[in-house]
């Protein structure tokens, strides 16, 4: 399966409401201004996520995973390498960045992080589906790319997909990277996919 210009644009556009809603939540919970960009999307076969993920982020990661299920089910994660998760831990706390492993402190806020992010795009996506979206309680993992993926592989999984997004937070002048990583089943994404193109049909007048 392959995304065509139309889906990969209104997938943009719709992630970026999302992206929006956990702006203004990230804005709330620390009483600064804090921007997403625009996000930037493709898609691969979930064997292939190591190798798109690899050239992205560096040595071990931080991962922030939730399973959600309803109409829609699958894995969603954040995925943010040390240097940017010490930064943003940092930018959202206000302590010193310190070039050590991801300490609690550290995790708290990612975790809390992840939340906000990964419930703002899968409640998009519910509200474009017209249906509710249940999650599970976020986990975080310090892993290279490799384990973090090879969490979300079971034995059936050849036919299952990642959408991987691109996520800029801007704050105080900062910019940190991180990737939103969504993975379905084939039933699952061409739900998606319909739902999409639908709704890209509703916006034109």
């Amino acid at each position: 399966m392959e995304l065509n210009a139309v889906q990969q644009d209104s997938l943009v556009e719709v992630i970026n409401i999302g992206f929006g809603r956990a702006a203004a939540s990230l804005s709330k919970l620390t009483g600064q201004r804090v921007q997403l960009e625009v996000p930037q999307i493709t898609m691969c076969p979930i064997d292939d996520l190591s190798e798109r993920l690899r050239p992205m982020v560096k040595g071990d990661v931080a991962s922030v995973h939730q399973i959600f299920s309803g109409p829609v089910v699958g894995d969603a994660l954040l995925v943010i390498d040390q240097q940017s998760a010490a930064i943003l831990k940092e930018l959202l706390t206000n302590e010193p960045a310190l070039p050590l492993e991801i300490d609690v402190s550290a995790r708290e806020v990612l975790t809390e992080v992840g939340n906000i992010l990964l419930n703002a795009c899968l409640g998009t996506f519910g509200n474009l589906l017209k249906v509710s979206v249940s999650f599970s309680v976020p986990d975080i993992d310090i892993a290279n790319v490799r384990a973090v993926v090879d969490r979300l592989i079971g034995p059936n999984d050849s036919f299952r997909y990642a959408l991987v997004v691109t996520a800029g937070f801007r704050l105080r002048d900062a910019e940190v990277t991180g990737y939103v990583v969504i993975v379905l089943t084939v039933q699952s994404l061409t739900r998606l996919l319909v739902a999409v193109d639908q709704w890209e049909r509703d916006q034109t007048p």
